[in-house]
């Protein structure tokens, strides 16, 4: 593959990737501990991310339990929860916390779909962008190399931004069916 392809495709896949993790962190219904990735525990004055202050576990379909190495941890995780766009309420026995997901309603899970989808329009928005970058870099060497050459790598990053966008799409896809299947 032409190095002058590569890096844009490789900037493709951060765009895919980023997306992917966006989507792990969109509840289905059951519980999954990737939804807490994003939060942050002030430990000893600095914040730091809440997988490596406690354990995670999921002990039933619908339930996370956080057991913190610390009980002194415990408020400043219940309020992480709280404070995050989570809607969960954590609650506590002293030692660990539970986060019980409560089941979403039809209404909630449409919702989450047209989330799902509009984070899949902006990854769609950002190839594309990336693609309109890499012709312009093309054009822009019309004076070193050849107009067919020019046409040829114009092709390739079609032929890039086509596939990046059928991942998207298979993605948006995969994530909207485990929302909606009860």
């Amino acid at each position: 593959m032409d190095e002058r392809i590569q890096k844009y495709e490789d900037k493709m896949k951060k765009t895919l990737s980023n997306l992917d993790s966006d989507l792990v962190t969109i509840r289905a219904g059951r519980a999954n501990p990737h939804i807490l990735d994003k939060l942050t525990v002030d430990y000893y004055g600095s914040p730091t991310p809440l997988q490596q202050v406690a354990n995670i576990t999921v002990p039933e379909a619908r339930m996370i339990q956080i057991q913190p190495w610390e009980s002194s941890l415990i408020k400043g995780i219940e309020k992480a929860i709280l404070t995050s766009d989570l809607g969960l309420n954590p609650n506590n026995d002293g030692k660990s916390i539970r986060l019980v997901f409560p089941e979403l309603t039809e209404e909630r899970r449409k919702e989450l779909v047209k989330d799902v989808k509009k984070k899949g329009e902006a990854a769609k928005v950002a190839v594309r962008n990336i693609r309109r970058d890499a012709n312009d870099a093309f054009k822009k060497m019309s004076k070193e190399i050849s107009e067919d050459e020019v046409k040829d790598l114009e092709q390739q990053i079609q032929k890039a931004t086509d596939k990046f966008i059928k991942q998207i799409d298979a993605s948006v896809e995969k994530k909207s069916k485990e929302i909606l299947t009860v």
